[in-house]
């Protein structure tokens, strides 16, 4: 196993090096790396070897010490879960985790599900919703991997209590109706999603957390898609770094893909289709870094990607670097451009905007069959 990352991780830099964007089979690089692959099914952790940007390969989600679990129940105890339940393995069980299902299943969280650290949740082979409930927290955890799920309905719990990694049982409070949210977290990648209609955010990462990739998700129908950093006084999200790649944003979005306060994001390849408020939004003076983007603005009102709270941020680091526009879109650039300046188990190359519609086709939770090629 170790040679296969070694081997994605020196293919990836060189392709960077050389400024190589071609795409084979119209597939972006992470899904190069596992989905024309048969035999997926019976070696599931190679997924963890095709993970880019800040988030990096999630080595320690792999190997020999990683208990398998497979969630056979779709009920949910917050307090005191059944062995076979998502929250047993996500929560409970101690150790390394790679999660995957039964079968298809529809889970409603009566709590927030708080995932442990070094846990994989791998939904393919099964059409896995979680829905109409609570959603997934990942609080002051890393080395997470959510792959795979169809997340929609998500909202605020009614007060209760909930067990949380290590076993205790506390308070279920202070919890917005976000589908997944990311509190002081690290190294965490976000991949092959599809995310709707819910409460709050469908993706927050704030106080502290840093190293995160979202990749290759799907977001629709939604107000408030994606959260970079708390609020403009947690000065602490200044660290944060975070890929936003191969995602598709649209149709029915309206704003934060993403919103950043303080910290930076690499904002890359990604189809946004339509808008309507902004699609790139911040404060408190973050950098971005806009590459080989699809913007397909919705109507001649709603043509302006970017969205600076308070307008002021003349001196923000924002620019848009091979971005395509079209119905009108346009970027406001600022400042002065910034690297994301990846190690070489982050980096990989941005394709052509050319290409974005091609690399984010399958944008969202697949349907995998075991035996053939996802």
């Amino acid at each position: 196993m170790a040679s296969l990352e070694h081997l994605v991780v020196v293919l990836a830099f060189l392709a960077v090096l050389h400024g190589a964007t071609a795409s084979p089979g119209g597939q972006n690089i992470i899904d190069q790396c596992w989905r024309g692959q048969p035999n997926w099914a019976a070696d599931r952790q190679r997924l963890a070897s095709c993970s880019v940007g800040f988030a990096g390969k999630m080595r320690q989600n792999r190997g020999p010490g990683v208990i398998p679990y497979t969630v056979t129940d779709p009920g949910d105890d917050p307090v005191r879960p059944r062995p076979g339940t998502l929250r047993y393995g996500a929560t409970v069980l101690a150790g390394k985790v790679w999660i995957t299902f039964q079968r298809s299943m529809h889970i409603t969280l009566a709590q927030p599900l708080f995932v442990k650290s070094f846990t994989a949740i791998d939904g393919r082979g099964a059409d896995v919703h979680i829905a109409d409930g609570a959603g997934v927290v990942l609080y002051e955890v890393s080395n997470v991997i959510v792959h795979g799920l169809h997340m929609h309905g998500c909202r605020t719990p009614p007060p209760g209590r909930v067990v949380v990694p290590g076993g205790a049982v506390q308070d279920a409070r202070g919890l917005d109706g976000d589908a997944i949210r990311l509190v002081g977290s690290t190294k965490v990648w976000i991949d092959h999603n599809t995310l709707s209609r819910s409460e709050d955010g469908l993706v927050d990462v704030t106080v502290g957390s840093t190293d995160v990739t979202v990749s290759n998700n799907w977001f629709l129908h939604h107000d408030k898609v994606m959260l970079l950093g708390h609020d403009d006084g947690h000065a602490a999200d200044r660290r944060m770094r975070v890929t936003v790649a191969f995602n598709r944003f649209g149709p029915g979005v309206n704003q934060r893909m993403p919103r950043i306060r303080h910290g930076y994001a690499h904002v890359v390849n990604n189809f946004y289709d339509g808008w309507r408020d902004y699609a790139i939004g911040g404060s408190m003076g973050p950098s971005v870094k806009s590459q080989g983007n699809l913007f397909v603005a919705s109507t001649p009102d709603n043509t302006k990607v970017t969205r600076r709270m308070p307008v002021l941020g003349k001196d923000w680091d924002w620019h848009s670097v091979g971005d395509s526009f079209q119905n009108g879109a346009f970027f406001n650039q600022t400042g002065t451009r910034v690297r994301p300046n990846y190690n070489k188990h982050q980096a990989f190359p941005a394709a052509s905007s050319g290409e974005v519609r091609s690399l984010t086709k399958d944008a969202g939770a697949l349907w995998c069959s075991a035996g053939s090629a996802c």
